[in-house]
């Protein structure tokens, strides 16, 4: 069992850590490490020199599991002016929404018409939405949602994760759809007897879903990203795809902001097709904690971080 990140996933669910450690000035230092900003404003300006770079992003804001409608409504206008914002600065800019976040707890009607509102404002404006899958207890009413909304459009992809046992079954049974899939490895603490504990069985499921996927690429017309900093799962996937008769380009891999931004730019020049993910918002502690628990060694590199710069 991995204690740090057992402790890492207790404090991102942790009502009092999640109200009164944002407030303190270090750990907002600390959390530029992996956010350029609570704004928009911030992500557009970082989004625009990933561009000159060669390498596009995908924004989401941050937030998850509201009180009521109301805040599912603001969320929803937010990301269609964010769409408005990303057309004006001209940036190759996708956006990425937690259900939560729209209202998903509360009313999944509601919340099927706050996303159709989000996704024919994509459309218009020749840009595309990623669904975050959330927590194990989401999934199944996440998959379904998903399909809707695949049958109706093109322009709307789903995120995945190779440490659920289940994922397999649930990627083949997606594949008639002609799904965009956006591969992870998982950041929830979830029950043994439903997810992967140890990191190299994470990492031999990811690979062959990956696998999978780029197999789906040519008969399925499938979009695949693999969204994973994991430098041998990379050079794996690039391995697989060159013996396949893949270019360069048609392998897609998306990171996070933050996290190997050398290896972002040399995938870059490589030819490989590169997105970063750009967080913001008020709401950043949970999902923080999270990205730390992903790797707990990323603790002690903030750490040093805050002393040295």
């Amino acid at each position: 069992m991995d204690i740090g990140r057992d402790i890492l996933l207790w404090a991102s669910r942790n009502e009092w850590m999640k109200n009164s450690i944002p407030n303190y000035p270090f750990v907002k230092k600390a959390m530029k490490r992996f956010m350029p900003g609570e704004k928009i404003e911030d992500a557009l300006r970082e989004a625009q020199k990933f561009n000159e770079l060669g390498i596009g992003t995908v924004f989401t804001h941050l937030g998850e599991n509201l009180k009521n409608l109301h805040e599912a409504e603001e969320v929803t206008f937010h990301y269609i002016e964010a769409l408005k914002k990303i057309e004006t600065a001209q940036t190759p800019t996708e956006i990425s929404i937690k259900l939560t976040q729209l209202g998903f707890d509360l009313s999944v009607d509601q919340t099927m018409s706050n996303f159709e509102k989000i996704l024919n404002q994509a459309k218009d404006k020749n840009n595309f939405v990623w669904i975050d899958i959330e927590q194990s207890s989401y999934v199944d009413a996440t998959l379904q949602f998903y399909k809707r909304f695949k049958k109706l459009s093109s322009n709307v992809g789903l995120c995945l994760q190779s440490y659920l046992i289940r994922t397999k079954n649930d990627l083949i049974d997606l594949l008639d759809l002609s799904p965009n899939i956006r591969l992870v490895k998982g950041a929830y603490k979830e029950p043994h007897h439903i997810a992967f504990k140890e990191k190299s069985k994470v990492d031999e499921n990811y690979f062959e879903l990956s696998k999978l996927l780029l197999e789906a690429v040519k008969s399925k017309n499938c979009r695949a990203a693999f969204a994973t900093h994991d430098l041998r799962l990379i050079s794996m996937i690039e391995a697989f795809g060159k013996a396949n008769g893949f270019q360069r380009e048609q392998l897609e891999f998306q990171m996070l902001y933050g996290i190997k931004t050398s290896e972002q730019i040399k995938l870059a020049k490589e030819g490989y097709k590169i997105l970063v993910l750009i967080s913001y918002g008020s709401s950043w502690y949970p999902w923080y904690m999270r990205r730390l628990a992903e790797r707990p060694a990323n603790v002690g590199f903030v750490l040093k971080n805050l002393f040295t710069n």
